[in-house]
Formats: structure tokens, C-alpha cells, sequence
């Protein structure tokens, strides 16, 4: 059986690039909630610094977070990443000890 996997990123947006980088991040979470092994993908924005977005997201495997990396609609993300952040995107893993919702 596999181990559940959740993963936390931050992304900082250029000044400039703040709305754009918005919508591009939300119009990935309808498609990518529907991937297989998508257990919930949730975006947000920090209250201290409003250039700091952050996912939060839960896969029932490993494999299916590989999977999502791969999808298209996450291109035009990846293929604008030194236009839209200010640095690389932080990436942190966690183990799901708790059931997950559902």
C-alpha cells in the first residue's frame, strides 16, 4: 500500500506579475483536483506578504504527485517561472498521518 503524500509550496510573485501569476495558479486547481489520486488541492495567499501564494495538497501516492507534475496544465506555470517569481518555488513533503477527508 502506498504512503499518502502531502506537499505545501511557495511561490513569490514579481510585483509586476502579481495577477497574472493568480490566475494562472487558479486555473490549475480545477483540473489538477480532478487528476487521479488528487485527495484536495487548495491554493492560497499569505496575510503577511500578498507576493506569497502557497498550495497545499494531499495525493494518495507519491506516484500520482510524479503524475501531476507531468499534466499540461501546469506548462504555463512551468514554462514562465523566471518571468512570473522572484525565486524558486519552495517545496516542503509531510507524510498524511490522519485520515484523509472523504
Amino acid at each position: 500500500m502506498s504512503e499518502k503524500v502531502s506537499l505545501v509550496a511557495y511561490l513569490y510573485a514579481k510585483p509586476d506579475k502579481e495577477a497574472e501569476l493568480v490566475d494562472i495558479l487558479l486555473s490549475q486547481v480545477g483540473p489538477t483536483r480532478q487528476e487521479a489520486g488528487c485527495i484536495d488541492y487548495h491554493l492560497h495567499r499569505s496575510n503577511e506578504d500578498p507576493l506569497c501564494y502557497m498550495f497545499y495538497e494531499n495525493w494518495t501516492a507519491m506516484k500520482d504527485l510524479e503524475d501531476h507534475l507531468a499534466k499540461p496544465h501546469l506548462e504555463p506555470l512551468l514554462s514562465r517561472t523566471d518571468e512570473l517569481l522572484q525565486r524558486d518555488v519552495k517545496i516542503e513533503f509531510y507524510a498524511m498521518l490522519s485520515d484523509a477527508p472523504g
